[in-house]
């Protein structure tokens, strides 16, 4: 009866967990897509410069003033020979996304963004030589069909928006393979990565976003109605983005591998559904149907390199590689993101 009792409430604070991850991350997507759309504040470098900003005051206030996570002590010359490479594909990930997301849909992005796992196994595949199970490789063919059926039936397709969201998964997945060689021997959870990386995508960022969008964000501050009411929730989207990386870490450390690549695609379909509900972008019904396509290949991918990574290894044989769950990949901290560790594997 004990026994019972614990597994419910574990199950329930599970439960909570996933719930609250899902609210911020469909949140933060929506309020970015509302100041793109509705705001008309067509600027997304200085909206990832918000997040980076937001994000930076909320890790230091979290391990430094609260104290609620202790801080992992790097090297002032481990700073600059590994979080600075990572921070700076981390902000191109997180800009593209913000571009991306001004052109196109949020259905289609965040489609597009499911590409992850492809991109991943190629590259490590192309660039790094590591070979994969054959299982892998019959895992990404219904994430590529699905992705091919949406693209070509996307009804509000835009090539720029498109690239900028493709270009993106193969940010992610460099981030998230650098990650393994780069931040080898720190154990990071999602807080201190956005203490150390969100200060670096700050510095990366602000001079391009000053140069390239300074002049019309005063202009639009000059011309619209309620600029005040406009910046207010343009601020609530980094302080929400940051809420959505303290959720992250409540996640990971409350479901196991397989319940998190599961909730991370229901994730997807719930942010298609509430952004279709909002913005009323036209779907039609092969553009479902290929998305649905994508997010079923995506947890079928995930479950079989869980299945893989479960199996005892052949004497004599190499074990396959270990390759970014998608979306919601536990190395993709920061929105539009994404959202998308791999220590639960």
């Amino acid at each position: 009866m004990e026994e019972s009792v614990v597994f419910n409430l574990s199950a329930l604070r599970s439960l909570l967990c996933i719930l609250q991850w899902w609210a911020f991350n469909v949140t933060v997507i929506i309020v970015n897509k509302w100041i793109f759309q509705k705001l008309d504040f067509k600027f997304p470098l200085s909206v990832s410069c918000v997040h980076f900003i937001c994000s930076s005051i909320g890790a230091y206030v979290v391990i430094k003033v609260l104290k609620i996570k202790p801080l992992i002590t790097v090297d002032p010359e481990d700073r600059w020979k590994r979080i600075f490479p990572m921070s700076f594909v981390f902000c191109i990930n997180i800009v593209l996304g913000n571009v991306s997301l001004r052109y196109i849909p949020v259905s289609f992005m965040q489609t597009i963004k499911s590409f992850t796992p492809a991109t991943t196994v190629l590259l490590q595949w192309l660039v790094w030589r590591k070979s994969f199970d054959s299982r892998i490789w019959a895992s990404l063919i219904p994430i590529v069909g699905g992705i091919l059926l949406t693209s070509m039936t996307e009804l509000s397709f835009n090539m720029f928006g498109f690239c900028a969201a493709l270009v993106g998964c193969l940010a992610t997945s460099t981030k998230t393979i650098l990650a393994e060689s780069l931040l080898h021997g720190y154990k990071f959870d999602s807080i201190n990565t956005v203490y150390y990386m969100a200060p670096f995508a700050t510095m990366i960022l602000a001079l391009p976003a000053l140069l390239l969008e300074g002049n019309g964000v005063i202009e639009w501050l000059n011309t619209h109605p309620y600029p005040w009411s406009a910046l207010t929730i343009i601020f609530s989207s980094g302080v929400l983005a940051f809420c959505l990386n303290f959720s992250i870490f409540y996640v990971i450390h409350s479901t196991t591998a397989v319940t998190f690549n599961v909730a991370g695609n229901l994730k997807v379909a719930v942010a298609v559904l509430v952004s279709w509900l909002i913005f009323r972008n036209p779907i039609s019904y092969l553009n479902a149907v290929g998305c649905g396509i994508t997010l079923v290949g995506c947890t079928f991918y995930g479950y079989v390199r869980h299945m893989l990574s479960q199996q005892q290894p052949i004497p004599g044989t190499p074990r396959t590689p270990r390759t970014p769950r998608t979306p919601g990949s536990k190395m993709e901290l920061l929105p539009l993101v994404n959202d998308k560790l791999e220590n639960k594997v």
